[in-house]
């Protein structure tokens, strides 16, 4: 069996239902949103996993999880995203912090040091973006402040459906206690 997996960061349902809020500020973007339930923060993606593949990955994700103390992540701002480039995605962005970069390190992430948290809000239908006159782009720019307490990662599944995907928790891993 193949799992298509990633390690990602939950959101408390606050946080997302004022995320999922913004959805309507741009009705004349073309965009697919991002289901609220399905907000997060990717850590990882690690694609296609084998049975034995996943086991090892639940085993190094609950161990790094044990060694750091819950942190907080401060959503700073919402726009397009990824900074350099034609924008493909709407995203909302955190500030970046040492225990998340620690954290990444952990998890033998490449974006270590300079990860920025990011939330996608939203696929840009990056065609129908071309055909738009630049003046008739919605500006996005949006300061938030939106601040919330990680303490756990989880180990995700993505199954992809029409509708778009779906996600499962397959792990919690619980940071250290305190």
């Amino acid at each position: 069996m193949r799992h298509r997996i990633f390690i990602a960061i939950n959101l408390p349902e606050n946080i997302k239902k004022k995320l999922a809020d913004y959805q309507s500020k741009w009705p004349d973007l073309p965009a697919r949103w991002t289901r609220q339930e399905n907000l997060h923060i990717t850590l990882a993606f690690l694609g296609d996993t084998t049975d034995e593949e996943l086991l090892e990955v639940l085993e190094t994700t609950k161990e790094a999880a044990e060694k750091h103390e819950p942190f907080f992540i401060n959503l700073k701002k919402i726009t397009y995203g990824p900074p350099n480039g034609s924008p493909r995605m709407v995203w909302a962005e955190g500030e970046k912090s040492e225990e998340l970069a620690k954290l990444s390190a952990e998890l033998n992430i490449e974006q270590g040091k300079g990860y920025t948290p990011h939330i996608t809000l939203a696929r840009l239908k990056t065609w129908e973006l071309k055909q738009m006159e630049t003046e008739e782009r919605p500006e996005i720019n949006e300061d938030i402040n939106f601040n919330f307490e990680v303490a756990s990662i989880e180990i995700m599944e993505s199954e992809l459906k029409r509708g778009g995907p779906s996600y499962t928790i397959l792990e919690s891993c619980p940071l250290k206690e305190v």
